[in-house]
């Protein structure tokens, strides 16, 4: 049988993208496909019409969709007409409704407003972080989860609601209306000079976030910066196309960037730069992290492939998958993997192979034994699978149990309620820090509320003794376990202490981003950041940046 598709893709996501078309296959193949398809078309029937009670189709056949495209990739997905905003926001950035994070916490009727975004509708109109969203529109939002929170507080753009909040420190409720407009959230957060250098943070490629870097970079080259440090950490990808836009600012016109191949003649394209580069010669850092990915490792890795940046931090994430989007009837969109890309030393960069999969059905990582050497333009070394390798490691500190713990826990978000409704304004966020007064008062705070956390090291003892009593060895050692037991006992206070300096960080996070947005974090982080440190200090030595870039002939 012979199947036909309709129309071209809308979009190229990166999730990325060539144009897809159907293949021809082996009647063997489409024997197997459409007598399948008659299998699962009978057994929603049968149940239809025989089992006891009434079932949804709409979500009996979408669990099957999702079953069935979990077991291919992650990265497929099929999204029906009532979740084609959640698309629209990964690709573009935008959508409709207050801007604002919320955040529900366990234990809690009410969900709250987290974050405001800076000049959008909640912050202008005057919703703040730690707001207990009671109603929308007089519709009582107790015990409601935040998905449907989220949905009445989005909807068309110029559109009214009203939202009931109670605040700390503010004894009666408030009510605040708004207007929704349509939500961009800013692809560069921040970007500035620092000892000397630019430095821009990309968190996103989604529509027209080139734009956003090269006004970045302009301005930058026209304050005098020696160099720029570009930060891709933590951001998981978006539009090929602005990928390929970004690397251009760097290199000559017509550099051939990336290749895509797939199964079909139609999923192979080629993308070359196609603009004059704003600066071909500016020492560049490139920021990368394990959560760096798809087109963030494009942007590195050609960067890298050209000898034309430095990379430092650590390997990233892994995605060299191409996706294409394909309209389905009655306005659903299938995202589906279409090819694989390559940058410009020919390597792809794919970290598991979702082809092969062991007994369990689990997709395996290639490992670095498998990999394959490649070669820069100036002949260094580069390997495919696994992400970007850094050019310069620089890890991360491992980060006390505790910290996780008090960051997911409704003691902090209390405590810097607290401590906001008692300051008005506080210091600019490149010079506000706690004073001990008010790290003492959050030891208080989290002492006298019901805040416990198990250390990993007592959960493992726990599971040894399990281990040991099947085993019939527990009495043997029960005075071992004994005295284990007693000094892995955290003791809170103590861990206040000597943690302070990792939760006076995020406690200090909580606090500016209140007062001055995500652009504030950034500033406030810049303070302590070592990748920022590496990349000052590389830049500063033209000598070792030279040496890293040259050939090793």
């Amino acid at each position: 049988m012979k199947r036909v598709f309709r129309g071209l893709p809308l979009f190229v996501i990166m999730m990325i993208a060539p144009v897809l078309s159907e293949a021809q296959q082996p009647d063997d193949h489409n024997f197997e496909m459409a007598k399948n398809l008659e299998i699962f078309h009978e057994i929603v029937t049968e149940l239809d019409r025989y089992y006891v009670d009434t079932i949804s189709p709409s979500q009996t056949i979408e669990k099957g969709i999702k079953a069935m495209l979990s077991g291919i990739d992650p990265y497929t997905e099929y999204y029906p007409e009532k979740d084609m905003n959640d698309l629209k926001m990964m690709t573009t950035g935008k959508y409709a409704g207050i801007g604002a994070i919320i955040r529900q916490y366990t234990g809690r009727d009410y969900v709250y407003i987290e974050e405001p975004y800076e000049g959008m509708p909640a912050a202008r109109y005057g919703l703040k972080a730690g707001d207990e969203i009671l109603s929308i529109d007089g519709e009582s939002m107790k015990g409601k989860a935040s998905s449907y929170v989220s949905d009445h507080l989005r909807g068309e753009a110029s559109s009214e609601l009203t939202i009931t909040v109670r605040r700390a420190g503010v004894p009666d409720s408030l009510s605040i209306k708004l207007v929704r407009s349509v939500i961009s959230l800013p692809a560069v957060p921040y970007y500035g000079m620092w000892k000397g250098f630019g430095y821009i943070m990309l968190e996103q490629f989604t529509e027209n976030s080139s734009r956003s870097v090269m006004q970045a970079l302009v301005e930058l080259k026209d304050q005098g910066a020696k160099g720029i440090i570009l930060d891709l950490r933590g951001n998981g990808g978006g539009l090929l196309q602005e990928a390929v836009n970004i690397v251009g600012m760097f290199v000559p016109k017509g550099t051939k960037l990336v290749e895509t191949r797939g199964k079909i003649p139609q999923a192979a394209s080629t993308y070359i730069t196609e603009r004059n580069p704003i600066d071909e010669t500016i020492p560049l850092v490139v920021l990368t992290d394990e959560q760096s990915a798809s087109a963030s490792e494009i942007v590195a890795g050609s960067l890298q492939d050209l000898d034309r940046a430095v990379i430092i931090g650590t390997r990233t994430f892994g995605k060299g998958l191409v996706q294409t989007t394909r309209m389905l009837p009655f306005n659903g969109t299938l995202k589906v993997t279409t090819a694989k890309y390559y940058i410009p030393s020919g390597r792809c960069i794919q970290e598991i192979d979702y082809s092969t999969r062991n007994e369990k059905g689990q997709a395996q990582h290639i490992p670095d034994s498998l990999t394959k050497v490649f070669y820069t333009a100036a002949g260094r070394p580069v390997r495919d699978g696994g992400g970007i390798r850094p050019d310069v490691q620089c890890k991360q500190d491992t980060l006390p149990d505790i910290l996780y713990y008090i960051a997911q826990n409704v003691v902090l978000f209390d405590f810097v309620n607290d401590w906001c409704a008692r300051h008005e304004t506080i210091a600019s966020a490149d010079k506000f820090s706690l004073t001990d007064e008010d790290y003492n008062a959050f030891k208080d705070f989290v002492c006298n509320s019901d805040f416990k956390y198990e250390s990993n090291s007592g959960k493992a003892l726990e599971s040894l003794m399990k281990i040991a009593q099947r085993e019939g060895l527990a009495d043997k050692a029960q005075e071992e376990f004994k005295s284990l037991e007693s000094k892995l006992q955290y003791d809170l206070k103590n861990d206040l202490d000597v943690f302070r300096k990792d939760l006076e960080r995020v406690i200090a996070m909580e606090i500016v981003v209140r007062y001055h947005y995500q652009r504030g974090v950034v500033m406030l982080n810049m303070r302590s950041d070592r990748f920022l440190d590496e990349a000052v200090n590389l830049l500063g030595d033209r000598k070792r940046y030279d040496s890293i870039l040259a050939s090793p002939d």
